[in-house]
């Protein structure tokens, strides 16, 4: 039941972007298409699970018993930053043309306070090893559910008629807002 409230929570409740607004970047960059929308949920998905393994061990393995806590920010842009370099040179092997779809947005993963707050986050709700994979992989479909969402209402948009002063990163500001708050209807669940 545990496992369950950590997933339901993170995915509409407490959702990253949402919520949290972490990941705001990627959130309105990549969102003008579906495709590359899912294209970059599905790396979200992959970095955030790993790094968060990673940092986590990290963290109660080296930082802990160092007494260098403070090392914490530092260490984990750094595990961050390589595993998207890992990322982007798979994708560039394996799909170049989703590579190329997500340009210079790939790299956004590296900056993108999402990951980094879902490993901060990890430590700060003290989560042992299984609960921290769970609350990534949930926090990033909790990512991938909220940029697929916000892409299919910005195509849809970009079919319509819009006033001039609305057109583009207005309307999608607009639609964020109204994303979250009808996330914010969950927040009674949990």
């Amino acid at each position: 039941m545990e496992y369950f409230i950590i997933v339901f929570s993170a995915i509409f409740v407490n959702n990253i972007v949402l919520a949290q607004f972490l990941g705001i970047c990627p959130f309105l960059g990549v969102s003008k298409k579906i495709t590359t929308s899912l294209g970059m949920a599905g790396a979200v998905v992959f970095v955030m699970t790993i790094a968060t393994l990673v940092t986590y061990l990290i963290f109660r393995f080296i930082l802990m018993p160092l007494d260098i806590i403070y090392l914490q920010t530092i260490s984990y842009i750094l595990v961050i930053a390589a595993l998207v370099q890992m990322v982007e040179i798979v994708m560039k092997k394996v799909s170049p043309a989703l590579y190329q779809a997500l340009g210079v947005y790939l790299p956004l993963i590296t900056t993108n306070c999402a990951i980094l707050g879902v490993a901060l986050l990890v430590i700060q709700n003290d989560y042992n090893l299984m609960e921290s994979v769970v609350f990534a992989i949930a926090n990033a479909i909790g990512f991938g559910l909220a940029i697929a969402l916000f892409s299919g209402i910005r195509e849809h948009l970009a079919l319509l008629n819009l006033p001039k002063g609305m057109e583009g990163v207005p309307a999608a500001l607009i639609i964020a807002g109204l994303l979250s708050m009808a996330f914010m209807g969950f927040a009674g669940v949990v």
